[in-house]
């Protein structure tokens, strides 16, 4: 037996999540069988706990996009029991049975090996958040951004993209600019990296199709005005990495950023990655991400407070990251 949280549909057709406890033999297929030691609370994931959004695509669900465990069971030549592994992405608490849960039975291709030098907690406060911004940023350098050329804007910074963009771009010695709705972290993201904080309503309002050049790249997990905005403000040449939606999934924008300025609009698709550009993203974030100063950005939560929290995340009341011990 196991717990886990379980998503079932009602009769009208809402949703509701309860911590459960479940066989084994309820596991969907898979060819790999993980004991989860850590999960993560994800924005996708209290979505998908509120029944707020459309993420769930059947029911019964068990939500939790990041997992990170030791295989019990393997039916692949790839992996053995006792293996560290990981997974992010590839539709787990969507599609497929998710983390937030002390077992987990998924298919050998989703696995990614844990880093020799980092731990299943520390990999799982880094989890899709750190992976996302880490992918963010090696586009941006991969089209040729450099910390000479300008300041960088991140947008949502005090979310958990916006943690880890903050941290990786000032690690790298980039001049961060963090835009939040949260003026009472500055000090938070200051201590995080940040050279200046300005408030997201700069941002989040309908704003003029190019505007005065403010930042030479830009992480952006926010979408919508934002997005546009944070184009219409970018230099010249300049590159824009978009990898989430807070605000929204529209684009309300002009061309006038790409053809008057040549700025470049980079999609982050953080999901369905190929294993090689995994394994080096997962390497990259072992090596240059500051142990120390992660633990600054998380906060430590049990399963069974896992519910609540999701509420607490969807109305922007959480700072940073949230790691879920399965086992409590």
């Amino acid at each position: 037996m196991f717990r886990a949280i379980v998503i079932q549909r009602t009769e009208d057709q809402s949703t509701s999540a309860t911590v459960t406890e479940l066989a084994s033999e309820a596991l969907p297929e898979g060819d790999v069988q993980v004991r989860v030691d850590w999960s993560t609370l994800n924005y996708k994931d209290a979505l998908a706990i509120t029944g707020k959004g459309m993420v769930v695509r059947q029911f019964p669900m068990v939500p939790g996009i990041d997992l990170a465990g030791v295989v019990e069971h393997s039916d692949s030549a790839d992996w053995s029991p006792g293996d560290h592994v990981l997974i992010n992405g590839w539709g787990i608490g969507e599609k497929h049975w998710g983390g937030l849960a002390q077992k987990a039975r998924v298919q050998s291709s989703w696995l990614t090996r844990l880093p020799d030098n980092l731990a299943s907690r520390q990999a799982m406060s880094i989890g899709t958040a750190g992976y996302t911004a880490m992918l963010s940023l090696m586009a941006l350098e991969r089209h040729g951004l450099t910390p000479d050329q300008g300041d960088v804007l991140v947008t949502g910074a005090s979310g958990g993209v916006g943690t880890f963009s903050v941290m990786l771009l000032a690690q790298r010695g980039y001049r961060v600019i963090a835009a939040t709705g949260r003026t009472e972290e500055q000090d938070y993201l200051k201590a995080l990296g940040a050279s200046r904080i300005i408030h997201r309503d700069e941002l989040s309002a309908p704003g003029k199709p190019l505007g005065k050049s403010r930042w030479a790249g830009v992480i952006d997990s926010v979408g919508s005005h934002t997005l546009a905005n944070a184009c219409a403000h970018t230099h010249e040449d300049g590159l824009v990495a978009a990898c989430g939606l807070a605000q929204g999934m529209d684009f309300p924008a002009t061309v006038a950023p790409f053809i008057l300025r040549g700025v470049t609009l980079l999609g982050i698709n953080s999901v369905t990655r190929p294993q090689a550009e995994r394994d080096i993203t997962w390497s990259r974030l072992a090596s240059d991400l500051d142990t120390d100063m992660l633990e600054t950005a998380i906060r430590e939560i049990s399963l069974s407070k896992t519910i609540d929290a999701a509420e607490d995340l969807l109305s922007g009341r959480i700072r940073g990251r949230l790691v879920v011990d399965v086992n409590r």
